[in-house]
């Protein structure tokens, strides 16, 4: 009779070793250093989340995407169907992102359209995606821009936000002929991107831009109340003509959005000073964050010690006491890159409406659409999610429910679900009883994700009749980009 070998006599087994990662999932990324897509793990370790991407000639690299995973994880709930163009500009021939234009294959629309009228700037930012200078001097032509805005139109039918940017646009000698050429047109809502400098010192320039309400907003350039990180990241200490701007928009209650570009270590720790501070004016509807990315003229970027990450930055925002963390929610439409909250306002009380608003009300009711009058069930679930939001805020003009100014309040009602600048109110508070705070990572050759370049609904129009997904345009479409270089260099691509 054999006798059992005990455990002692046993040849030692190996131990295996597990990861110090969670393996989430894979995507498509860029290598960082030849820009050609490249497959990229999603690693989770702790709260932080990471793409470690792998070339065949440049090996191995790494990449946060996240610090905070829980958040990260939640965006993919948010996901719903996205709202196509009504026509592609191009053809899919050789595959994402290189049939920009927009191809057939492309998950949304334009939710928000850039229209650059010219490459001149009265400012030479060492920060600028748009590499503008005061050395430039180009200035497109009317006729073109209106063809522009004309393939927008052919594009949306009824463009939800346009963006006049540039370069400086308000420096273009024909400005004010292509507001109104952009006025002439079915756009929904109309921006200006601008430093400030011209409403800043001509006192009726901001009278003239009044005359373009309602629907319109300045898009105004502030990322800093200090010194040293205005010459950072503008060259110049703009505080005054920052102030001087704002003081102008005020008079005219001109509908004001402060845009700060994050750079860290120079202003990421002014965030929550910079909401507080956006609460100061009337005219302010919102801030809204833009970490810097890779592109452009970026005098000094070190990826490492100047990335901002959007989960950092939504803490950050947490901080000024305005939205908690848990009213600043992914923005369906692409929720991994933009994150919203957004309030009702009272001078400078603010009360949140977007943690009232159910997740499946935005993801499962609809299609990803701003027309929310062809959906009964989702109006009428949202103007009941925000009526105690609009009590709390001006109890004194609530003269009934919500339901009383459903009709005419359908287009700000259903800018909510979107990432446009206006909300449901009753009948008698307007969008300047409103507040929001947006953050929108853009992605470079660190980040890129090529889901989320599908799903991307920012987009630059251009001359040559194709609409540029803002995370594509930036890195391989614009002119003397690394990427269009390597375009062009390359047959393969």
């Amino acid at each position: 009779m054999n006798k059992p070998v005990g455990l002692k006599n046993m040849t030692a087994l190996p131990i295996r070793k597990s990861a110090p990662y969670l393996f989430h999932a894979q995507t498509t990324s860029l290598c960082e250093v030849c820009l050609g897509l490249v497959p990229a793990k999603i690693l989770i370790e702790g709260d932080d989340v990471f793409y470690q991407k792998r070339c065949a000639e440049h090996g191995v690299q790494k990449t946060q995407i996240s610090s905070d995973a829980v958040y990260w994880k939640s965006c993919k709930d948010y996901l719903k169907p996205g709202d196509r163009p009504l026509k592609p500009q191009t053809h899919t021939e050789r595959g994402c992102p290189y049939d920009c234009g927009l191809c057939p294959d492309h998950e949304q629309h334009s939710c928000l359209a850039i229209i650059e009228v010219n490459e001149a700037c009265n400012l030479s930012c060492p920060v600028c995606f748009a590499d503008s200078s005061i050395k430039r001097t180009g200035h497109r032509d009317l006729a073109t821009i209106e063809a522009m805005m004309d393939t927008l139109v052919e594009s949306e039918g009824e463009p939800d936000l346009l963006q006049i940017s540039g370069g400086e646009p308000t420096i273009h000698p024909q400005f004010f002929e292509i507001l109104d050429a952009a006025k002439r047109r079915p756009i929904r809502h109309l921006m200006i991107n601008t430093n400030g400098v011209r409403i800043a010192k001509e006192p009726e320039f901001a009278a003239r831009l009044a005359t373009y309400m309602p629907r319109f907003e300045v898009y105004l350039q502030f990322d800093s109340l200090k010194r040293e990180a205005l010459m950072n990241l503008r060259g110049a200490d703009l505080r005054s003509v920052r102030q001087q701007a704002l003081e102008a928009l005020e008079r005219h209650n001109i509908s004001t959005t402060l845009v700060v570009t994050l750079k860290k270590g120079v202003n990421d720790g002014e965030v929550a000073d910079i909401v507080r501070h956006a609460l100061e004016w009337k005219c302010v509807r919102g801030v809204t964050l833009q970490p810097i990315q890779d592109a452009g003229r970026n005098d000094g970027f070190d990826p490492k010690a100047h990335r901002v990450l959007l989960s950092d930055v939504r803490r950050e925002v947490a901080k000024a006491g305005v939205f908690a963390l848990e009213d600043m929610i992914p923005l369906p439409c692409n929720p991994e890159a933009i994150c919203i909250g957004y309030g009702l306002r009272n001078g400078k009380s603010v009360a949140p409406i977007t943690s009232l608003i159910p997740r499946d009300l935005l993801v499962d009711a609809t299609p990803n659409t701003v027309t929310f009058e062809a959906f009964p069930e989702l109006r009428n679930r949202l103007i009941a999610a925000l009526a105690d939001a609009v009590i709390v805020v001006e109890a004194d003009v609530r003269s009934g429910s919500l339901s009383t100014a459903a009709a005419d309040t359908s287009d700000k009602l259903a800018a909510v679900l979107c990432c446009l600048p206006e909300a449901a109110v009753p009948q008698d508070i307007g969008y300047e009883h409103t507040f929001r705070v947006v953050i929108v990572q853009f992605m470079d050759r660190f980040n890129f994700d090529l889901g989320g370049v599908k799903r991307s609904c920012v987009h630059f129009v251009e001359p040559d009749g194709k609409i540029y997904p803002f995370d594509t345009f930036n890195t391989f479409y614009r002119e003397g980009s690394a990427g269009r270089q390597l375009m062009e260099a390359r047959t393969d691509v």
